[in-house]
């Protein structure tokens, strides 16, 4: 068994899934995981992969043309989210797309696609609620912060819906799990960047102490509510718990 091995981001994913098929070593022969690799498997050939842009590209490009651009969301989509074995599983997903095109939206029967499937279907779910609970405090200079702990890595999906929110404000959206942030210049395109322990501290420090209206937010969600309907497990079944870490109304 050769395993192909490579670090968890797209790029790497998708230049691993290149190198592995232009292998030719058979595809029963072939395995695809994510570094760092816990215990070796006896009797296996492990390849590391670095990332090449344009290799990654020439994926994508044979993804999109030959199967389909939803296919292509789909796989991007189970590229974000966390389970173990993704990287393998969206091979094996285009093992049957590049056989089947017409078919393969539909072929649920098939554990690969149902497993892409619902990897997509999660972080999609993830994304749209984290549209919703993703709170911003103005920070020094005039910056919206947001912060966000996801599962999935989900900046790249969820920036574009405060694009058109806030296309003329200054904002940042940080996920606090990866260290890395969405930022958005006004009227201008949103860029992505990595974060210290240090500056992700910082920016979340600061608006806290600097916005006017985190009391305000909090004064207001205390007097909507009604004290006799109070019932912590319905609002636990819309709002779970490890979303409120950083909404203001929940904080002490």
């Amino acid at each position: 068994m050769i395993i192909y091995t490579c670090t968890d981001d797209f790029e790497s994913m998708m230049t691993c899934i290149y190198e592995a098929w232009a292998s030719k070593e058979g595809h029963k022969n072939i395995k695809l995981l994510l570094e760092p690799i816990g215990n070796l498997e006896l009797f296996c050939e492990y390849r590391h992969v670095e990332p090449d842009s344009q290799k990654a590209q020439k994926v994508v490009h044979s993804i999109r043309q030959k199967i389909s651009a939803r296919a292509y969301q789909m796989i991007f989509r189970c590229a974000m989210s966390t389970h173990p074995d993704k990287l393998d599983m969206i091979y094996r997903f285009l093992l049957l797309g590049f056989a089947y095109p017409k078919d393969i939206m539909h072929m649920l029967q098939h554990p690969y696609v149902m497993a892409v499937f619902e990897q997509n279907r999660a972080v999609i779910n993830e994304t749209h609620q984290y549209r919703e609970f993703a709170r911003f405090q103005a920070a020094p200079g005039g910056i919206l912060v947001a912060a966000i702990e996801p599962n999935a890595d989900i900046l790249t999906l969820l920036a574009p819906a405060f694009e058109d929110r806030l296309p003329s404000e200054n904002w940042m959206i940080l996920d606090a799990n990866r260290h890395t942030a969405a930022v958005h210049p006004a009227d201008e395109l949103t860029y992505f960047t990595s974060l210290s322990a240090r500056e992700q501290t910082e920016l979340l420090e600061a608006a806290k102490s600097a916005d006017p209206y985190r009391e305000l937010w909090k004064g207001f969600f205390q007097q909507i509510s009604i004290e006799q309907r109070t019932n912590p497990a319905c609002q636990r079944t819309h709002l779970p718990l490890h979303y409120r870490k950083y909404m203001p109304e929940f904080s002490d």
